[in-house]
């Protein structure tokens, strides 16, 4: 796996909560409301922002997930062609 360190520690509150720096807010456009998926690999925690939207048009109807990535119906039907 590669990491790069970001030189950011931050505590966990009484809630098990920790605060994402801005700037990795920013880097991932991650707002509040948005979901983030929580998955571990060996002893690291992994936070990924969930998509919601088409990974190859944008679109946001009849997702389905091909590869581990949000795909829309027309899409996959593309995809199937090859």
């Amino acid at each position: 796996m590669d990491a790069r360190p970001t030189g950011v520690s931050r505590k966990v509150d009484d809630l098990g909560r920790i605060v994402l720096p801005a700037e990795l807010r920013r880097s991932f456009d991650i707002r509040e409301g948005d979901l983030i998926e929580i998955s571990v690999k060996d002893e690291h925690i992994l936070l990924a922002k969930v998509r919601s939207t088409c990974t190859f048009c944008g679109g946001s109807e009849g997702l389905r997930a091909y590869r581990d990535r949000p795909v829309c119906a027309s899409c996959l039907a593309e995809l199937k062609r090859f």
